[in-house]
Formats: structure tokens, sequence, C-alpha cells
């Protein structure tokens, strides 16, 4: 605090702290020379300067002393004589004589004010009025109360109060007695579109929200259980994770009907449960674990919210990190190794080596090796080489065609797969599980 302000404080200390003759902060305001918004300003500040241990001047309180005041005048402690109980000193009056003696005084009265005001059990302020006078000072007020509202505050240590001496259950997957620090394995998620349903006259197989946790969740953690012990483990979904983005099981932009086994929310907690198994595969074989969650057209929304859901189910486990990332593409550098990877419904991966070298030039620098993984079409595809710089290949879908797709004459295998590379020669290693219709 510099000195001229310091000085300023002490001045207004010193005629505030006079109760005497300026008994009010309007008083106070007026002898100054400055405004009341100004004077409470300095009231205020000067404090929280002093309780926050700082030297300059203790205030006196003087809104106590006000009230102490009030209390006496209404008891009739300042000269007049004692009011009835219950009552308190409203108007007092006198007559003077011609000779200017007093010849009479006489006083009103009226009904005591009441206790201090609380706030009801189960009540929340709702707002509070009051009538000023010219210099700002409160003569009336008004506080509104409201039954049942919801008390943030409230509600947030009642929470902590029950919740003080629970335990987690949750306990951390063992980390693999051995790791190749060299080598990181991936799993792409690719289209698992779970809660889709096709019929067998229609499609040739029969498919339903249980076959699907059940098959594509055995695929995945076999693939990774045969999968070399690795340092780090990508669990990578590639976008549709669902089938539908809502209970409407319409596409979003097109308004395409979908045929879907469930309601909407045991679909979300199926997904829950696969990338949960899958995770916790994948502990077992790494040392660390990363999580993506890409979306894709089938679930823009709802790969957010399952994103937000592993982090959360995760929390506790060191090993794990779930990255929230709400954007359409995700890289990775690893050594000498580059990943990267998209949907593929709004960038398509014959353009994603461009994207790469222009977004992440630093990384594509310091690699050798460079791998784009897509997703969408359903299929197994490569549209650019290692002599181009980058391998970009699409992945199978793990889920069979939906009527639609069947009847447009679609044809692609099933499967689910660990890609693993080496910091310093990229691929080495890969893990198929090919899905059969008789699975």
């Amino acid at each position: 605090m510099t000195p001229d302000m310091k000085a300023k404080y002490e001045a207004f200390a010193q005629v505030y702290n006079d109760t005497e003759q300026y008994p009010h902060l309007a008083d106070v305001a007026f002898a100054l020379g400055i405004a009341y918004q100004t004077a409470r300003n300095y009231a205020t500040t000067l404090r929280r300067l002093f309780e926050g241990g700082q030297d300059v001047p203790q205030l006196v309180n003087r809104k106590q002393i006000e009230l102490q005041q009030l209390a006496q005048s209404e008891r009739g402690d300042n000269g007049f004589k004692p009011v009835l109980p219950g009552f308190a000193l409203k108007k007092t009056s006198s007559q003077i004589g011609p000779d200017g003696e007093l010849q009479k005084e006489w006083v009103q009265q009226t009904k005591a004010p009441g206790e201090e005001f609380e706030v009801p059990e189960g009540h929340k302020i709702k707002g509070v009025s009051a009538l000023l006078d010219a210099s700002g000072r409160v003569m009336q007020q008004w506080v509104k109360t409201k039954e049942g509202e919801f008390d943030l505050e409230t509600t947030v240590e009642l929470l902590k109060t029950a919740f003080a001496d629970l335990e987690s259950t949750y306990t951390p997957v063992p980390a693999p007695q051995a790791s190749a620090d060299s080598l990181l394995t991936l799993l792409p998620c690719a289209d698992w579109h779970i809660g889709l349903y096709t019929w067998a006259r229609e499609v040739g197989e029969e498919w339903n929200l249980e076959k699907a946790e059940r098959v594509i969740g055995d695929a995945a953690v076999d693939a990774i259980n045969r999968s070399p012990i690795s340092a780090v483990g990508v669990i990578l979904g590639g976008g549709d994770l669902l089938h539908a983005d809502n209970s409407q099981n319409r596409t979003a932009k097109s308004g395409n009907a979908l045929d879907v086994d469930g309601r909407y929310p045991a679909c979300i907690q199926a997904a829950g449960r696969i990338k949960v198994r899958a995770i916790e595969a994948a502990l077992a074989r790494c040392e660390r674990v990363i999580v993506r969650i890409l979306p894709g057209n089938h679930d823009e929304h709802t790969a957010h919210a399952i994103a937000y859901f592993l982090s959360a189910w995760f929390r506790n486990e060191p090993r794990v990190t779930v990255d929230l990332d709400p954007g359409l593409f995700f890289w990775h550098r690893f050594g000498k190794v580059m990943l990267g990877a998209t949907h593929g419904h709004a960038t398509k991966m014959e353009k994603m080596p461009m994207v790469m070298a222009h977004r992440r030039a630093e990384d594509w620098g310091q690699t050798r090796f460079r791998y784009v993984h897509g997703f969408h079409i359903h299929h197994r595809s490569k549209v650019a080489t290692e002599g181009e710089g980058v391998v970009c290949e699409s992945h199978q879908a793990p889920c069979p065609q939906d009527a639609w797709h069947f009847g447009e004459g679609f044809l692609s295998g099933r499967s689910i797969q660990t890609i693993t590379y080496h910091r310093d020669y990229g691929e080495v290693s890969r893990a198929r599980v090919a899905i059969l219709e008789a699975a």
C-alpha cells in the first residue's frame, strides 16, 4: 500500500471511529466530502486488510454500536421513563413556554420489534428488499424465503457427511510382471454399433444387444490376451460405438430409420461394460493404458458421454489415462512411431497424411514410421503406403451388416485385432480374432 493511500485510510478510520460525533456512515461520508458508496467501499476494504494482517487501522463495529444505541433508546434509557413491557419509543414531543421553559413532554409508544430474524428450517432466502432514506440508510427491510428450494451448499455438506466413511471398492488391476519398454499395443475399436439388430431371415444372421456384448467383448479380450506384454496400451474407439445416438433410432443428418435392439440407456450400459472389459484386459498386459473415444456419425453425442463415464470409472486407477479431447482426430507419438486416427465421416482417410504433416509437423519431423487408422467403411483397405510416408488403413467391423447395407450388396469380413509397434522399428506384430457368423 502506498503512503498516500495509507494516509487516506487513516483519515477515514479516524472519522469513522468517532461514533459520538458521526454516529452513522452517512455522516462520515458527508464530513469527508465523499459519496456514501465510496465510504462503504473504504470501510469494507479496511476490514478486509485488517483481518488479513496488514498494518491498517481497525474500524469499530458501527453496526453493533448502532444496534446498542437503538436498543437503549427503545427502552427509554436515554432520559425518558421506561416504556411499557413489549413496547418501544416511537416518538417524543415537548411543549415550550413563552419564556423557553419546558412546560410538558410526552412520548408515543409502539409495539417493540421482535427478535433477530432467522431463516426457518427447510427454507432458503429468495430475495431481500430495503427502504432507504435520503442518506442511504436502511429504514425498513423485507426478507423473502421459499420452502423446498434446492440449496447446493447444504446438499454438498450432506453428501460429504453421508459418504465420509465410505471406502472405494475398486481394486486396481495388477501390472504385468514383466514389460517390454519398447512396445506399444493398439486396439482399434472399429464400428462396434452396439444396439444393432438384424433378423436372420433378412440378412442371414440374428444379432442383438446381448449377443453383441458377449461376442465383441470376448473377441476384444482374446485379441489383447494374445498380444505381447507392452509398456503402453491404447484403447482407441474409432467411432460408431453405438448404432443409434438417442432413443429416436434415426441417423442424425438424414433421419434414416435404424434397426435397434433395446432401449437407448440399455445400449449405453452395454457399451460401457464392453469398454471396461477391454481396458481391464489391457491393464493386465500393459504398464499403462491410454483410452480415447472418437465420435462417429452414429454416436456424435454418446461418444463423449462414454468417455466421461470411463474417466469416472477409472478415476482411482493411476495406470489409466482417459483422453477427453472432444475433437475428431487422435494423435500419439511413441519413439519413432507416429499414430493418427479419425472415424472417416468428416475427413476422408486419403487426406489424413496431409492433415498429419501440417497439424503435427514437429511429431512428423521426429518420427520415421507413421500410421493412420480409419473406420466408417466397415472393411479392410489401404489407401496410402509407407512409400508415401504414411500407412493408412481402415478396419473391419465386428458386427454384421444391417438390412440396408445387406440389401445394397456390401461385402466385408468381420474381425477385431491388436497391432503392436516397436518404438524404433514400427509395426512388429498383430493379433487378429476373426468373428464368424456362427459365433
